[in-house]
């Protein structure tokens, strides 16, 4: 059925870089427009350019979907059929990422022109996680439509809670399961095994942006003496057993992911080379200041500090603190492996506060090498935060 919908003006004749709108660039409809609708955007002059999910509630007031022909977004199922089929084609046939693992991004929200929605592929069960009122209220078709490219997939909708605050939700949404899902959920990644929680997990359960990131420093760990600090899910300790570490001290501050994974040890101790994680319940600065260091790899990956710009500021401390910490850490000839997933901090100011940390600490460093996200989490050009996750590589004298 063809949709007649509501027309939302921009205050100016330019259209929009990237798919957020704010609320500053957009003028008032002439009717009401419900939280979550869908909408026309025209431009100061009544020019139609583009289709958009509309919030009057949020300072993203508006969240591009599409710019181009009008017929687009005539009929929304089919706009989500084609956007989601697009999306799924460059994970399974152009990656090819079903030949290393089943635990991948299927939708990058911005990335894949569908603004305010991730889909994590973890196992049998996609993880659909909620930033707009727009998808929420598509939930239905969305569910459909992924079963049908995954057939018999379990489906999770979740909204965190920062999301429903800044979408205007009195309160968060309890998060939905279509499907059966297991009390322990399991992913492949790479020949280790993993127990994740899709319900109520971090994010959506599964770091699947560090994929690259963990094959690449079990490279680098054989013979090392590894501390893994914030090692949530124990992505990277399970790494660095695999490939032949010395010994491997993973701290964490929140027990219930130690446990999730010292049950993935379990699970994966057969492709284990070298010593076994040993899982420490400490917060990372604590346990930085009171170690002896000589570490042969320190990984510090911490949450993201910086929600917004508002915060980039008070978050430098700690990333300095923490990378400091870290580089003293190291031994002789060590390695940091450092990452900041917060997308409000670009590379070039991350690597700043990773180079003040070296001047903090007195040690001196190369920098090797910069990481991002895989593939399977692409960058918008107009969007740049849709490329969040930086690392860096150093080596310590």
């Amino acid at each position: 059925m063809v949709v007649s919908l509501p027309t939302v003006p921009l205050l100016s004749d330019r259209p929009p870089r990237g798919p957020w709108v704010y609320a500053r660039q957009v003028g008032r409809p002439e009717h009401p427009v419900d939280a979550g609708a869908l909408v026309e955007v025209v431009d100061d002059q009544d020019r139609f350019i583009g289709h958009a999910h509309y919030n009057p509630a949020s300072d993203i007031r508006l969240r591009m979907l599409w710019q181009g022909k009008r017929s687009e977004l005539a009929h929304p199922r089919g706009f989500l059929e084609r956007r989601l089929a697009v999306a799924d084609r460059l994970r399974r046939k152009v990656l090819r990422l079903e030949r290393t693992t089943d635990a991948y991004r299927v939708v990058h929200a911005e990335g894949d022109g569908l603004s305010g929605l991730i889909v994590d592929r973890l196992g049998d069960v996609l993880v659909c996680e909620h930033h707009a009122l727009g998808f929420w209220h598509w939930r239905a078709d969305l569910t459909e439509v992924l079963q049908t490219l995954y057939e018999g997939a379990t489906i999770v909708h979740r909204m965190p809670d920062r999301a429903a605050r800044r979408e205007g939700l009195e309160r968060v949404p309890a998060p939905e399961v279509i499907g059966h899902l297991p009390d322990e959920a399991r992913v492949h990644e790479h020949g280790l095994t993993f127990a994740v929680r899709p319900r109520d997990g971090h994010k959506t359960g599964f770091f699947c942006d560090q994929r690259d990131a963990r094959l690449r420093l079990r490279d680098l760990a054989a013979g090392r003496r590894v501390a893994d600090l914030c090692c949530n899910g124990g992505g990277f300790a399970l790494n660095a057993a695999a490939g032949g570490a010395r010994s491997i001290e993973a701290v964490d501050l929140d027990e219930t992911v130690l446990d999730d994974a010292a049950r993935s040890a379990e699970l994966s101790a057969s492709a284990f080379t070298g010593a076994s994680p040993q899982f420490v319940h400490a917060d990372a600065f604590d346990w930085l200041r009171g170690t002896r260091g000589g570490y042969g790899l320190v990984i510090l990956d911490p949450p993201k500090w910086a929600l917004g710009k508002q915060e980039v500021e008070a978050a430098s401390r700690r990333y300095v603190d923490l990378n400091a910490l870290g580089i003293a850490a190291a031994g002789k000839d060590g390695l940091v492996a450092t990452y900041s997933c917060s997308g409000a901090v670009d590379l070039p100011t991350f690597l700043g506060f990773v180079f003040a940390a070296a001047r903090r600490a007195e040690r001196r460093i190369q920098l090797l090498e910069t990481s991002g996200a895989g593939a399977d989490h692409p960058q918008d050009p107009d969007f740049a935060r849709s490329r969040y996750l930086k690392g860096a590589l150093l080596r310590v004298e």
